[in-house]
């Protein structure tokens, strides 16, 4: 839920995520919507409870495929017993690596991922020269690397790059006809983890709960 201009709380109550999806059908003229994300797991409401509000709306009609956003993969597997989970929102990039168990994971079941602030918010220009020098040889942007290094990463990858411009969301699909050689990669990736946010090695996969993206369900 939205209570403030910069404020976002996580409301994982069955009647007001069973309104929100009504609300969404309505706003977009349809009867069902074939992808609906829990945008977070609301930590004052036991997750089993909004799990099964999630199978609910699938049951009903109002839900053809359900996914879920910046869990981890403990989250994932109590999830799946009440739903095949379809999708999984992480923030994820060149960057912040702190999800790779739970891509591993997505990857091994078949679950999209799709992560957010796939361009790092900005923070892309701290690796820039290594980017720079590839994106040269692709006469391509910073920004068409980094989107394309996800895009080889895993074949469940479906990174949502947002903007307010045509310009450069034509830049940013083109980019997913940009081949990196694995050469590429690996330099990209290297120098990805030495600059960035890497999974702690006691909890892998945890993710931070606390900061909630721009776009909401």
């Amino acid at each position: 839920m939205h209570p403030g201009p910069s404020a976002w709380k996580a409301n994982g109550d069955p009647d007001y995520l069973r309104r929100q999806a009504i609300r969404s059908c309505d706003r977009l003229g349809v009867s069902r919507l074939d992808l609906w994300q829990l945008h977070r797991i609301d930590p004052d409401t036991p997750r089993e409870v909004q799990f099964a509000a999630v199978r609910s709306l699938i049951d009903d009609g109002l839900v053809r495929h359900a996914g879920l956003s910046e869990v981890d993969i403990d989250d994932i597997e109590a999830a799946s017993e009440f739903f095949p989970v379809a999708t999984v929102q992480n923030r994820y990039n060149l960057l912040d690596r702190r999800s790779e168990a739970v891509l591993d994971h997505c990857e091994l079941h078949g679950i999209g991922f799709v992560p957010w602030a796939p361009l790092a918010s900005g923070g892309l220009r701290n690796i820039k020269s290594t980017l720079g020098a590839i994106a040269r040889a692709h006469d391509a942007r910073n920004s068409q690397i980094a989107l394309a290094w996800l895009l080889k990463r895993s074949p469940v990858m479906l990174p949502i790059p947002g903007t307010t411009k045509l310009l450069h969301l034509k830049e940013n699909v083109s980019a997913a006809s940009i081949s990196l050689s694995d050469r590429e990669f690996a330099e990209l990736d290297a120098i990805g983890k030495r600059a960035g946010r890497l999974p702690d090695p006691v909890g892998a996969g945890v993710v931070d709960r606390g900061t909630l993206p721009k776009t909401q369900s």
